[in-house]
């Protein structure tokens, strides 16, 4: 082989190489600037979603509609109420007071509050359930008990009382369709928090 042929290969060669690095130079960037326009999307959404958090949680905590929440309370007949809170204490770990037992859980729309449900059994016969012939009655927890009372007549549900206001909440009661005494419970939870004691959770 002559040098100019040697020479002519190199060239070839090296015009090759030089080529092949220049496309691999253009893969690398337009790989590059995929990444930064996808992280740049990513971004974008992150923001929008951490701006559109705010407003969710706004919607949540502004919700008034009339509505049930979750259950305040479980009342039920006894033969013996303190055997059968001792029982319950002993036996199953709940703490115990002289009515029954509170528990204790957290808001799912605001985990930073406390919210309590009463469990107490009634002694057998008493007033508290009438007028329904049922050994028991769920106190279900609302918000917006005024509202709630509005639309509840107007749809012809039997309300038993008025609105009562006390320290830790707003009470009324109803039947529903099968004789069974409901209470209504608009809770103040705070005062439960403040006043303290054992609770079960």
């Amino acid at each position: 082989m002559t040098r100019r042929n040697r020479n002519e290969i190199l060239f070839v060669s090296g015009k090759l190489k030089m080529k092949a690095m220049k496309n691999m130079t253009n893969i690398l960037l337009v790989a590059f600037l995929m990444a930064s326009c996808n992280t740049s999307t990513t971004s974008d959404h992150n923001i929008q979603d951490k701006k559109a958090l705010p407003e969710q949680k706004q919607k949540v905590v502004n919700d008034t509609i009339p509505k049930v929440t979750g259950i305040g309370g479980i009342f039920f007949d006894s033969k013996n109420p303190k055997k059968v809170r001792e029982w319950y204490g002993k036996n199953l770990g709940l703490a115990i007071d002289d009515y029954g037992s509170p528990f204790e859980f957290r808001n799912a729309n605001k985990p930073e509050e406390i919210n309590y449900l009463r469990w107490s059994p009634f002694k057998e016969g008493a007033e508290s359930f009438k007028p329904s012939e049922k050994s028991f009655m769920i106190n279900y927890r609302v918000q917006n008990i005024e509202g709630l009372v509005k639309n509840l007549k107007a749809n012809g549900v039997t309300i038993l009382d008025k609105i009562e206001s006390y320290e830790y909440g707003k009470f009324v009661h109803i039947m529903d369709p099968e004789g069974n005494k409901i209470e209504l419970w608009e809770p103040i939870d705070s005062f439960f928090t403040q006043m303290g004691g054992a609770t079960t959770k």
